[in-house]
C-alpha cells in the first residue's frame, strides 16, 4: 500500500543539521504514526513521503522556509514559569513548551528568574536547514474515526 490521502503511515526518523549533528531521533522508541493529508507533520515532509511504501528509506533536506521558518528577530519575552512545561531544573538554552491559547508551543529559555523566565519565542529549529532520514515501517488505511478526528490513533499515534 502506498502512502496517500486517508492512510496512516508509521516511520522512524532521525533529524540532523547541515553539519551532520543529530538533533532528534525516534530510533529506540515507538515509530511515529501520522494521518497523511491531515497536516499532522510538516507539509514539505508529507509531500516527500507521498507514494512511498513500507520498507522505503528516504532522505529529505528542508530549507528553513519548508521546515520551521526563518528566525524572527525580536526582544525576548518574559513569562511566568508556571506557563512553561519542562522536566528537571529550568536553565538557559533549554527547549521547553509554552502553554498558549493555541496549545503548547516550543520555545527556548534564555534567562531564568525566580518566578519568571525570558524566552526566545522562535521554534528551537527555526532558521535551520534540516535533514530528515526516514524509514517507513508501515502503511495502512485510516479508520473512519481517524479521518474524522484528523490524526492517527493507536501505536505511535494520538492516545486518548
Amino acid at each position: 500500500m502506498k502512502i496517500s490521502q486517508q492512510c496512516v503511515a508509521s516511520f522512524h526518523y532521525s533529524l540532523r543539521d547541515t553539519e551532520g549533528r543529530e538533533l532528534e531521533s525516534s530510533h529506540g522508541s515507538e515509530a511515529t504514526a501520522y494521518l497523511h493529508g491531515a497536516g499532522n507533520i510538516l507539509p514539505a515532509l508529507e509531500a516527500a513521503l507521498e507514494g512511498l511504501e513500507a520498507g522505503a528509506h528516504v532522505e529529505v533536506t528542508l530549507a528553513p522556509e519548508d521546515a520551521y521558518g526563518e528566525r524572527k528577530p525580536g526582544p525576548a519575552q518574559r513569562v511566568p514559569v508556571k506557563h512553561l512545561i519542562y522536566r528537571g531544573k529550568l536553565r538557559p538554552g533549554m527547549p521547553v513548551q509554552l502553554n498558549t491559547d493555541r496549545g503548547p508551543q516550543p520555545v527556548t529559555v534564555t534567562r531564568v528568574g525566580r518566578h519568571s523566565a525570558e524566552i526566545d519565542p522562535n521554534h528551537p529549529l527555526a532558521g535551520k536547514t534540516l535533514q530528515f532520514v526516514i524509514d517507513i515501517t508501515a502503511v495502512r488505511a485510516a479508520t473512519a474515526e481517524e479521518v474524522a478526528h484528523g490524526h492517527a490513533h493507536g501505536d505511535g499515534g494520538h492516545h486518548h
